[in-house]
């Protein structure tokens, strides 16, 4: 008789529902006030203008107009340069 024995137990089994980050409103999109531009883990983007920061670092837009993202080189903490991009609303 063809028979498979019994496999056991893993600790595998599992996963965590995602938590859907990333860019919700592109360049050139027309957003209004309150739109939520990013949704980010850490400060990956930063607001500029037209634009706050939520306490879990969602950017959000706080006027009416079209979205623009921009390169900013940001003195980091060592004193070097780093490249963030920044998001505004204009």
């Amino acid at each position: 008789m063809a028979h498979t024995k019994a496999g056991g137990s893993t600790n595998n089994g599992r996963d965590s529902v995602s938590k859907r980050l990333g860019v919700k409103r592109y360049g050139g999109q027309i957003v209004k006030t309150g739109n939520i531009l990013v949704r980010q883990r850490g400060e990956k983007m930063i607001a500029g203008d037209g634009t706050r920061m939520g306490k879990d670092n969602t950017i959000y837009a706080v006027r009416d107009g079209v979205v623009s993202f921009m390169k900013k080189k940001i003195v980091h903490f060592t004193g070097h340069f780093k490249s963030k991009q920044v998001i505004s609303v204009k």
